[in-house]
């Protein structure tokens, strides 16, 4: 987090006029995408997705009963599709599932198109808060630590390349989303 005050809701105001593109915010499931997403689209003035309730609107199904049913690559070609959508159709705040921005694709088209925000967090953070919730197909098959820490070593080189990284914190998700709009600011 900045050492600099806190921007006020003017500055705030002037960052978010002067996006010219969605944000999207990509990282490991638990990073709070979704949460932080919403305070950030609150924040900046404009609209929230989350791509996995999209997908599940589409769909008409759950993401564990898509998986069960046919698979990662099926999800992950659905998914590509609702993020291209979301992007053309210029959504505010995007918070895209875990392994979205893995898929060759779905990070190409979110890096001409969008801006990347990679919220990044520790392991033993993210094992905590996903705990809360027995949606998640990738940790439902072991140690949910030794799952993430190695989704984390796989997936580390793809979320780098976003534009944008932040680093969340064990602290309320409003900090985490102040410290994307200064990281945007830097960015601009």
């Amino acid at each position: 987090m900045s050492s600099n005050p806190p921007l006020n809701q003017i500055e705030i105001a002037q960052i978010a006029a002067r996006l010219d593109r969605p944000v999207v915010l990509v990282g490991l499931m638990g990073v709070g995408k979704s949460t932080v997403g919403r305070r950030l689209a609150n924040m900046l003035g404009c609209g929230f997705f989350d791509a996995d309730y999209e997908i599940e609107h589409a769909a008409q199904r759950s993401i564990p009963e898509i998986f069960g049913q046919h698979g990662e690559a099926y999800f992950r070609d659905g998914e590509r599709r609702v993020i291209a959508r979301l992007i053309e159709e210029e959504a505010g705040v995007i918070a895209t599932g875990g392994g979205a921005f893995v898929d060759p694709e779905t990070r190409s088209l979110i890096l001409r198109r969008a801006l990347a925000v990679w919220i990044d967090c520790d392991i033993d953070t993210l094992v905590e808060r996903t705990s809360r919730r027995k949606t998640r197909p990738l940790l439902q098959t072991g140690d949910p630590k030794v799952i993430l820490t190695e989704l984390f070593k796989k997936r580390e080189k793809f979320y780098a390349q976003a534009q944008v990284h932040v680093q969340s914190q064990d602290s309320a998700h409003s900090d985490t989303a102040r410290a994307i709009i200064e990281a945007i600011d830097q960015w601009m």
